[in-house]
Parts: structure tokens; C-alpha cells; sequence
């Protein structure tokens, strides 16, 4: 499977066979703009303006926002419901966690999560392969909260998103806070917007790795 970093917290996941998902799709608001790209299905964690810009995505996709179990070819989605604050909602509403199945590999993109680690929603998200997680602060988890979700789920691979990055317009943090908080030999900061992953590139070991804006 192939992991396609879009910026902020868009990405296009592509299943072996073809079937392709991309995730919180942005709007120029943002302070850059997102690639023009096609695919099967679009998953919006929360109707936000830097998360649900559907017009971005070409191919006349399935638009999937809510939460429930839904099936692709090759690829299966887990929606779960969470929280875009730490006070069950009450300040910026619901987010919508997203699980992919592909290719063998467990994926979680947490979208604009807010709400503290907590053993209730690890059970609903749990097993992960690979996390996509927000790391940004202010709107969603910072720096320190993200770090205590990769400990406690221990996936294999973290990309983080969702952070200020170059032309970037929110007021969110950069990355390195996160990245400091994690031993220098496991991160990985690459020139590439995309990785490809199988099976056997899990290793039993957590690395980050950071990638450049398609």
C-alpha cells in the first residue's frame, strides 16, 4: 500500500489493487492548496473547513463522514466517534477517527482529535499499524497528548500532521516539539511525499517519520 502525504492532515491512501481513500481533503484557506487528486472514497473527520474540502478530489468519490463500518474493494473503514475538545465536545463538537484495513496493515487517522489518551477509546482503535496523527496543539492534541497515544497504542510507523508547516495560515505549532520528544534514531524527516509499505517493512519497532508536502 502506498501513503501519500496531501498536507495538513490530508492523505491519499492507495490499496495494491488500486482502490484509493483520501483523507480530510483542505481548502485554500489553509494557506496553500491542496493537489488536485481523484479517488474512490473521501473520509471527513468534522465538517471544518481545513478538513472536509470534497470539491478538491476528483473522481466522483463515496463521501464518508460518519460513524460506522463501511467496505471497499481490498479495503475496509472503521469510523469511531471522539471528541474535536477535551470537554466531550461542548467547545468545537464530535471528530471522526478513521481505521483502514490494507494490504494486511492496520492505518488510523485520528482527524482533529481533542480529547485526552484515554483506555476507552484506545480499545475502540486498537490494533494500529501505522498512525496518523494531529500534532499542532491549539484545535486539536498537542505535542505531549500525541506522545502518549503513540506509547500507548505502540504503532510501527507515525506520520505525523496536522502541524504549521511552510505558508501555513492556523495558528497551530510546528513539528519539532513532537519530534523532540522522541530518541533522534527514530525519526525519519524525508524528501519524499510518500511511502509504499507491505507486511514486512513492520519491524516491531516505532519510528516517525515526517513527510514533505505533495
Amino acid at each position: 500500500m502506498k501513503i501519500q502525504y496531501l498536507g495538513h492532515s490530508s492523505f491519499k491512501l492507495t490499496e495494491s489493487t488500486g482502490t484509493s481513500v483520501v483523507t480530510d481533503p483542505y481548502a485554500p484557506e489553509v494557506g496553500y492548496t491542496m493537489p488536485r487528486v481523484t479517488a474512490d472514497a473521501v473520509t471527513i473527520s468534522h465538517h471544518h473547513f481545513d478538513h472536509d474540502y470534497i470539491k478538491a478530489v476528483g473522481g466522483a468519490p463515496r463521501i464518508i463522514d460518519k460513524e460506522d463500518s463501511y467496505d471497499l474493494p481490498g479495503v475496509e473503514i472503521n469510523a469511531v466517534k471522539s471528541f474535536h475538545d477535551n470537554v466531550r465536545g461542548k467547545k468545537r463538537g464530535e471528530n471522526v477517527i478513521f481505521k483502514f484495513r490494507m494490504d494486511g496493515i492496520d492505518i488510523c487517522h485520528l482527524g482533529d482529535l481533542g480529547e485526552a489518551c484515554s483506555a476507552e477509546l484506545l480499545e475502540l482503535i486498537l490494533p494500529v499499524d501505522v498512525l496518523l496523527i494531529p500534532v499542532g496543539g491549539n484545535y486539536t492534541i498537542d505535542a505531549e497528548t500525541a506522545k502518549e497515544y503513540v506509547d500507548r497504542l505502540m504503532p510501527e510507523v507515525v506520520i505525523p500532521m496536522h502541524y504549521r508547516s511552510k505558508d501555513c495560515k492556523i495558528d497551530i505549532e510546528k513539528v519539532n516539539g513532537f519530534l523532540d520528544l522522541f530518541d533522534e534514531e527514530q525519526v525519519h524527516e524525508t524528501d519524499s511525499d510518500e511511502i509504499e509499505l507491505s507486511r514486512s517493512d513492520l519491524t516491531g519497532e516505532t519510528r516517525v517519520i515526517v513527510l514533505r508536502r505533495a
